[in-house]
């Protein structure tokens, strides 16, 4: 018998990708899931974990959308410290987008990606690359080149592709080599020199506008394109009501769109900017109350397919500006759960099993990767909640090495208990009673060690700090 053979025992298995919801053990042998039902039988040999009571046991959270910095600016981010700051989130698998130095259009760039992800051994790391040469939007990358060398999706990240032919031509070639292209959308005509959304609050704080409007006409452009070509398009943060609109349109009529949205902009309104608080600037911006009501409306109906965080880094010169001149961004991989149980599951706004879905299968299966599911032969990438746990966000101790967030100092319902990544623990958070079992998966101590939620206080009741 293989010395990894772990079984997780009497937890709360959720599972949407296989219907799956109660308790349940889980068989892991070498790295993959070998079957998940009640009362499995012990193996004599097996490592044994017994999930700890009131904890969930998910398969891994994806996300789809985050910048990770390196190459070139790995004084905000390195890959190996967001992939720590990831799997402390919850997340075994994240997707990067190319907007490094130089830009991730080429293998090389692609390469050294994958290879400090493989150094770092935390979570799986999947490389995005460049729509255009530079992200410049004038001549396509080699996008048959970059799906050879690993990358799952191409961008241009943080700029639209404005072209329309160009467009066209980036979902042509990304359809063929079976990649989805993700836009950012924005109609930069129309936010020239904005740093917030346009509507009331802008106005009285003196605040150069950026119209929902400059999001919806770019997504309906590149609807439209999806529907021409059949080739699959994701949409990036959406965070209007205009552009759900689009989104639910194009979908009715077969057309191959998937979008995401992030926990700031389900959360969070443009009356966060009274203070100019730099953290709470980011581009898309955030909307006002309507927008956030429709967001929320489009993760419980399906028009949006999943939750991703848009982890941005900053150094933090970077924030401390004045609100005009602030770069765009908030770093999310360590808060995304913690706020999304919060907010939308003990809201009541969505079932865990949908939280479950949108952060899970949903991401593996537009990105093409493998994961999402805790079924036969699956990758053993899981990831523990504890929905009850009292958490207290505390930026000084991110794994993360930026701190620019808009949630610091806020009092959350729910957490992660532990993450592991094809079977191996990398994460336990000292703060929940009896997830230190979770060491055995791996015979050494999990990422961080046995105090592995920063600040954390691992007396039983007293709040995780994240």
């Amino acid at each position: 018998m293989s010395e990894r053979t772990t079984i997780l025992r009497g937890g709360r298995v959720v599972d949407p990708a296989s219907g799956r919801d109660g308790v349940a053990d889980v068989l892991i042998r070498d790295g993959r899931v070998v079957r998940v039902g009640p009362g499995l039988e012990v193996e004599s040999e097996a490592a044994v974990i017994d999930v700890p009571g009131g904890c969930v046991v998910c398969p891994g959270f994806v996300d789809m959308h985050a910048h990770l910095r390196e190459p070139g600016a790995e004084h905000k981010e390195t890959v190996a410290t967001g992939a720590a700051a990831a799997v402390a989130g919850g997340f075994t698998a994240v997707a990067c987008m190319p907007d490094t130095e130089p830009a991730n259009d080429e293998a090389g760039v692609t390469g050294l990606i994958l290879a400090r992800a493989a150094e770092a051994g935390l979570a799986r790391v999947y490389p995005i690359g460049a729509v255009t040469r530079g992200r410049a939007g004038r001549q396509l990358a080699a996008i048959g080149e970059l799906r050879d060398a690993g990358c799952v999706a191409v961008s241009d990240a943080g700029r639209p592709v404005a072209d329309a032919i160009l467009m066209r031509r980036a979902l042509e070639y990304a359809a063929m080599c079976g990649m989805p292209v993700i836009d950012h959308c924005e109609e930069t005509a129309l936010t020239v020199d904005g740093v917030a959304h346009e509507g009331g609050a802008a106005a009285l704080l003196g605040l150069r506008g950026m119209p929902a409007a400059a999001e919806e006409i770019h997504a309906g452009r590149d609807v439209a394109l999806s529907g021409l070509t059949g080739a699959p398009v994701h949409l990036a943060h959406v965070s209007a009501r205009g552009t759900l609109r689009v989104v639910r349109s194009g979908k009715a009529r077969g057309v191959p769109v998937t979008c995401e949205v992030t926990p700031h902009h389900l959360t969070l309104t443009d009356e966060r900017l009274a203070e100019y608080d730099t953290n709470c600037k980011m581009n898309p911006p955030l909307r006002g109350a309507a927008d956030v009501e429709a967001l929320v409306d489009g993760l419980a109906d399906g028009t949006i397919d999943c939750v991703a965080t848009d982890h941005a880094p900053r150094h933090v010169d970077e924030k401390l500006a004045e609100f005009d001149r602030a770069a765009f961004g908030v770093v999310g991989l360590e808060t995304a759960v913690s706020v999304c149980l919060d907010r939308l599951v003990h809201a009541g706004h969505v079932s865990l099993s949908r939280l479950v879905g949108l952060l899970s299968a949903n991401p593996a299966r537009i990105l093409g990767v493998e994961g999402g599911a805790l079924t036969e032969g699956a990758p053993a990438d899981i990831t523990v909640l504890a929905p009850d746990l009292p958490v207290t966000v505390d930026a000084r101790g991110f794994r993360s090495l930026a701190r620019n967030t808009p949630f610091d100092g806020w009092s959350l319902r729910g957490g992660v208990a532990a993450t592991m990544v094809g079977g191996r623990t990398v994460y336990v958070n000292a703060s929940v009673r009896g997830a230190d079992a979770f060491g055995l998966a791996s015979g050494r101590a999990a990422a961080g060690g046995a105090d592995a939620a920063a600040g954390g206080d691992p007396r039983a009741g007293a709040p995780t700090r994240v």
